[in-house]
């Protein structure tokens, strides 16, 4: 795959982090044949990237937040001055997309000849099975556009998710912050009406109710959340809630196209933004807050009054004074408080 001419050595300049403990840094980045180059402000080369592996954590947003697929912890933001390049990127992307084949008809390849005698016997075939090996051979790159899929689904219920500019990377820094055991961080997206707490969608993505963020003097309960999310996520993922809810037909549909039926995605959305919150295993949950260094306290006195678990995250809190560092900065938190456009 080769760059475009009309982009070839295109340049700006944007910030750049290899991981989320490292300071960002200000680099030249230039659009060559098939790669991003990353480099100082003496063309040593720090990075390069190819186009067709680059992903974007804020679709539509500014700054831009491009990273390497499956590495949020890298990072490249582009602000407006960089307009020309996000435009080439974004346009890259979109013909890679195009041309590069679905994932399920690539695997379509391999297991066809099971699919079909699935499709013959389909009456002896448990329909958990289906979704247990569904959920072993969908990619990870098509669990996020299911996600995002279902995130479109929703604006009809929910609206757009909140994209001020300036909050954009305080919100990825607060993503960067907190990770699941693997040691993966979420793509996190503010909604402004219609979700409570915080929603898991596949592919990583979660929806934060913007009350979470503006109700509160710190991000502490945020967080927890969002851990909370996580751990739900862990026990039950969400592809495996969607791809059971909407039956064997849709799961066959995902395993031999790599699409699943826009209404299966509909109907879930609605069922997902107004299911209760999932049960809280407690000593799993504490166990995440320890390792992301975050206070449980605040969490739990969030929830709902009457919550069978407040009393055991609050005993246990594994940092009952204070956590080893926090959350996010003050300034953080005072700019991501406005991404709703407050």
């Amino acid at each position: 795959m080769t760059a475009l001419t009309e982009y070839q050595r295109l340049e700006a300049t944007g910030l750049w982090r290899v991981s989320p403990d490292v300071q960002r840094r200000e680099v030249i980045v230039s659009l060559g044949d098939a790669t991003i180059v990353i480099s100082d402000s003496s063309d040593k080369p720090l990075a390069h990237w190819s186009i067709a592996a680059v992903a974007r954590a804020n679709p539509g947003g500014i700054p831009a937040i491009f990273h390497p697929d499956g590495d949020v912890g890298e990072t490249l933001e582009l602000g407006e001055e960089a307009a020309e390049m996000i435009a080439a990127m974004e346009k890259l992307r979109g013909a890679i997309a195009r041309r590069r084949p679905r994932p399920g008809r690539l695997r379509a390849v391999s297991f066809g000849a099971i699919i079909s005698g699935i499709a013959a016997l389909g009456v002896f075939w448990l329909p958990d099975a289906m979704v247990r090996h569904a959920l072993s051979v969908v990619p990870a790159a098509r669990k996020a556009t299911i996600g995002e899929a279902m995130l479109d689904e929703m604006r009809r219920m929910t609206g757009p998710r909140c994209t001020e500019a300036s909050a954009l990377p305080a919100l990825g820094r607060l993503a960067n912050r907190l990770q699941d055991a693997s040691g993966k961080a979420p793509t996190l997206a503010v909604i402004s009406t219609g979700v409570t707490g915080v929603k898991a969608l596949p592919g990583g993505l979660l929806l934060v109710d913007r009350r979470l963020i503006e109700e509160e003097e710190a991000p502490d309960a945020l967080a927890g959340y969002i851990l909370a999310a996580m751990d739900a996520s862990r026990l039950k993922t969400p592809l495996e809630g969607l791809l059971e809810s909407s039956g064997i037909v849709a799961t066959f549909q995902l395993l031999t196209t790599g699409e699943l039926p826009p209404d299966a995605m509909r109907e879930y959305s609605e069922t997902l933004l107004a299911a209760p919150w999932p049960p809280i295993h407690p000593t799993d949950l504490l166990g995440a807050f320890r390792r992301n260094e975050v206070r449980s306290t605040p969490f739990a006195n969030r929830l709902p009054e009457g919550h069978p678990e407040i009393q055991t995250l609050k005993a246990k809190d594994p940092y009952p004074e204070a956590a080893p560092r926090p959350v996010l900065d003050d300034a953080d938190w005072v700019r991501l408080q406005g991404i709703c456009g407050n």
